[in-house]
């Protein structure tokens, strides 16, 4: 069996300073320090900083006055945020700065009396924050029925903005929905999705030209992994999705001569090899490297977390 490595795959720049600002924290202040919502959308990792004394809670009521507080690489409402402040916590933001790049477009567009329209998905920890970032009219927006279903004026000034890790295609599926039925709307160009989601989603694309089956490795509840394998289906591949090498289905690869592999931005590379030997452990494999983008992306510490070693 042939097996074929995406490129790029996994951790992101955004992922990576999230992790390392609670790892840092942890050595800086020591255990434990809490964690608003999982840092990122993956167990294996949630649980590895578990491990070292990362306490993760779903609301700022679970966390002691004054103690150490992460918000998570999926951004806030401003709200948590001053309720952090009312409760004296020592606050690091993991904010991916692309997602605070969307909270600033997002506040800039309604500064100038438009209406927003936010895409992604209900209930997203990065949709609550975002919205919870935005003074003025915020509309969600999941798909192209959505927007034709919005009981709006064609001539209402609007503006959209998107969840990061949404499907590039999708995406402009829905603006050009957006476009068709309002006169007066303004946004980013759809490069302005996380280039991380844009990279894995182009990578996928050429590797489905290439192999027979395709293993998305990523959590159930990351939304960037789901459409990568989402992509993988509309390219006519057998696609799936799988944390890690104990979800892996013989089934799936029986016939397969060649099987493609990628990972979702929040997800490690130990779980990417940890698929490549439970494959090893159902026939002789061969695996390569497919040419691709090599990701360069680095995004600056919190100062304070600057200097300190993990």
């Amino acid at each position: 069996m042939r097996v074929i490595l995406a490129q790029p795959r996994g951790f992101c720049a955004g992922v990576v300073r999230a992790i390392e600002i609670v790892e840092r924290a942890l050595a800086r202040y020591g255990a434990p320090v809490y964690v608003r919502h999982e840092i990122v959308h993956n167990k294996t990792v949630v649980d590895g900083l578990r491990a070292k004394g990362a306490v993760f809670v779903d609301d700022l009521d679970q966390v002691p006055a004054g103690a150490v507080t992460i918000f998570s690489a999926h951004g806030v409402a401003q709200a948590v945020e001053v309720d952090a402040q009312s409760r004296a916590l020592h606050v690091l933001d993991a904010t991916c700065p692309l997602v605070s790049k969307v909270h600033l477009q997002g506040r800039q567009y309604a500064a100038g009396g438009r209406t927003v329209i936010l895409i992604g998905h209900a209930g997203h920890p990065e949709v609550e924050g975002t919205m919870g970032r935005i003074d003025g009219p915020v509309l969600l927006v999941q798909d192209e029925a959505g927007a034709d279903a919005l009981d709006l004026p064609a001539a209402t000034p609007l503006a959209y903005v998107t969840q990061t890790t949404l499907s590039v295609d999708d995406t402009r599926g829905i603006i050009a929905a957006l476009e068709r039925r309002f006169s007066d709307i303004a946004g980013p160009d759809v490069r302005d999705i996380c280039y991380a989601t844009q990279n894995r989603q182009h990578a996928v694309r050429a590797l489905c030209r290439q192999v027979d089956v395709l293993l998305v490795v990523g959590a159930a509840n990351s939304s960037n992994s789901n459409r990568l394998r989402e992509i993988g289906a509309e390219c006519g591949i057998p696609s799936h999705l799988l944390a890690d090498g104990a979800g892996l289905d013989p089934a799936w690869v029986k016939d397969a001569a060649t099987v493609g592999i990628t990972a979702g931005a929040s997800a490690p590379e130990s779980m990417v090899e940890d698929v490549v030997d439970a494959l090893r452990r159902l026939a002789p494999i061969e695996v390569t490297l497919m040419d691709g983008l090599v990701e360069r992306v680095e995004f600056r510490l919190p100062a304070e977390l600057a200097d300190c070693v993990a």
